[in-house]
């Protein structure tokens, strides 16, 4: 997991499954098996945790296509999703996050796309770099975060884009989402773009399939496909783990393990 920034596990059970949800249900797998085998797996990496501004809290997140936001860059789209850190607006990004395989698309050709920091800076120029080293890029929030914000997006930064060690560098970077006023800022995060889709990997996941993904070592995206909404279109379960949440958060937070909403925490951090 060092350089490629993820692991696959394979054969999780997943066990009975009721039909693909065609809207939003966060209590549709309340009671499934799976939910004590993700706190297993997240709370050995870190803490299970979720966001309040995302999914009201919600601990495990219920990925599939939802009739009408086909268009959506987010996780109930089924466009094409390119490279992104989860939460890249956040001070407290999740430090993993899982990505469990119920169930397939139709034609079984959606894939989970995976590309390390690692692996792609080699091909940069020391320049380009140094430009993405700078406390320059402001991030837009993801929009599964502002369904209820009215006008713009608020964003966070400025940040850098890549950071830590020169031999073991970590990446906050969302395609999407991510930007700057800079022309050469600009121009390195094209080459950064294009550098990841080079040593990207496809992962199509089947059932029972879990890839675990160090969020600031490798960016994930997702494949488009097309949903039909007959109860057996693609669905995952995702999770996110924090390693150690910053007392002045565990002190705001209202409920255990979901972090407090970013209107009560801009202006700490």
């Amino acid at each position: 997991m060092e350089s490629h920034g993820y692991f696959l596990l394979r054969g999780v059970p997943i066990g009975e499954l009721p039909n693909t949800p065609q809207s939003h249900d966060p209590h549709i797998l309340d009671e499934h098996a799976t939910n004590g085998t993700l706190m297993l797996v997240a709370d050995l990496l870190g803490s299970l945790t979720g966001y309040q501004d995302e999914k009201s809290g919600a601990l495990f997140h219920d990925v599939h296509p939802v009739r009408g936001e086909e268009g959506r860059i987010e996780n109930s789209g089924s466009v094409a999703f390119d490279w992104h850190t989860e939460n890249v607006h956040h001070p407290l990004r999740p430090d993993y996050l899982g990505l469990l395989c119920l169930r397939q698309d139709h034609e079984q050709v959606a894939a989970t796309r995976v590309s390390s920091v690692r692996n792609a800076l080699p091909l940069l120029t020391d320049g380009q770099v140094e430009e993405l080293r700078k406390p320059q890029f402001h991030s837009l929030y993801p929009t599964s975060f502002t369904r209820d914000i009215a006008g713009p997006r608020p964003t966070a930064g400025p940040h850098p884009v890549i950071f830590g060690p020169a031999d073991r560098p970590f990446m906050r970077f969302n395609s999407h989402n991510t930007q700057s006023d800079r022309p050469e800022a600009r121009d390195a995060l094209s080459a950064l773009a294009a550098a990841l889709e080079e040593v990207g990997r496809d992962l199509v996941l089947e059932p029972g399939d879990l890839v675990v993904l160090d969020n600031h070592v490798v960016v994930h995206g997702r494949t488009a496909f097309t949903p039909r909404y007959d109860g057996r279109d693609r669905w995952l379960r995702r999770f996110y783990s924090l390693r150690s949440t910053p007392l002045w958060a565990q002190r705001m937070m209202r409920h255990p393990r979901v972090l407090p909403a970013m209107t009560e925490i801009r202006g700490v951090v």
